[in-house]
């Protein structure tokens, strides 16, 4: 497997994300060593909380809740998906499955860290991979708060929207990563945040995660995926895990899995449910406040 790293240069000065870069090798016996990047805040000894972004973007757009999350006294961890953010960028498209990313964040959080008792936070891609490690992995969580996300199968077809945002991505011959990422934001991005965005992409050879990612979602049955996720499923839905929904107000590409998820989880009955209001896909940079206080109640009740 070929391996990019992004240079160290890139993510000099990035707005209000002054955290150290940390980084973990996670060893495959097929691909090799791979080096994931993250960054963490608040107590080494408070309650885990992994915070997993999504397409395109990488632990950046958490900086707005870190300092929160910090202050409650909670451990917040965010890495960045392989081909994302610091961490190394498998440059081969077929290199990017669904099953290396479920796998290469369990070496992380598991295999690396050796992290127990997890919040998972899972936005986007964060769920899609968050979800599997949590019905893959149920003794290692202590709860799940799931925002603007979903675990497709392929048994249902996807929202036009989200066709358009992929036949987007496959068409692009330049990925504009920060144009992505502004639209689905209500809030508008600063220049300096825009480039922080880009930052992880040098030029169009880093970009194979991104562009892989929307192909990898399951879209009909026989997607190489749908096993595992009917599988996750089959788990989720018997596993009395805490569970909320903090789904946005403006995210047509997820609205219609909250319900799903509210009536289908055991651990989200009875719970509080809150909408991120005026807030788009991306509500880590719409709503940091809401969903961070969504977290804290989470960890603060079970």
């Amino acid at each position: 497997m070929r391996l990019l790293r992004t240079p160290e240069d890139r993510f000099a000065d990035l707005p209000d994300f002054d955290y150290p870069a940390l980084y973990a090798d996670v060893d495959n016996p097929v691909h090799g060593i791979v080096r994931v990047g993250y960054v963490e805040a608040g107590p080494p000894d408070g309650p885990v909380v992994l915070l997993l972004h999504g397409e395109p973007s990488w632990s950046f757009l958490y900086r707005k809740m870190l300092p929160l999350l910090a202050d409650a006294g909670l451990r917040a961890i965010a890495p960045d998906l392989v081909g994302f953010g610091r961490s190394d960028k498998p440059a081969d498209l077929t290199d990017h499955t669904y099953a290396n990313h479920v796998e290469w964040m369990r070496a992380f959080a598991f295999d690396a860290l050796d992290l127990r008792d997890v919040t998972l936070v899972g936005q986007d891609w964060g769920g899609l991979i968050g979800l599997r490690l949590v019905a893959e992995n149920p003794g290692r969580f202590a709860g799940v708060v799931a925002a603007n996300t979903g675990l497709p199968t392929g048994d249902h077809d996807m929202p036009a929207v989200w066709w358009a945002f992929h036949d987007a991505v496959q068409k692009a011959q330049v990925l504009d990563i920060a144009r992505f990422v502004q639209s689905g934001c209500r809030t508008k991005l600063t220049d300096a945040e825009r480039d922080a965005y880009d930052a992880p992409f040098p030029n169009e050879m880093y970009k194979a995660g991104p562009r892989a990612m929307p192909g990898l979602v399951p879209t009909s049955p026989d997607d190489p995926a749908t096993e595992d996720n009917r599988a996750a499923w089959e788990t989720l839905t018997k596993l009395d895990l805490p569970f909320v929904c903090a789904f946005s107000d403006g995210d047509p590409i997820t609205a219609g899995m909250r319900p799903i998820l509210e009536r289908r989880m055991p651990g989200a009955e009875g719970r509080e449910h809150p909408t991120i209001t005026d807030a788009g896909h991306f509500l880590q940079e719409d709503g940091a406040d809401q969903l961070s206080a969504a977290v804290i109640n989470l960890v603060r009740a079970r």
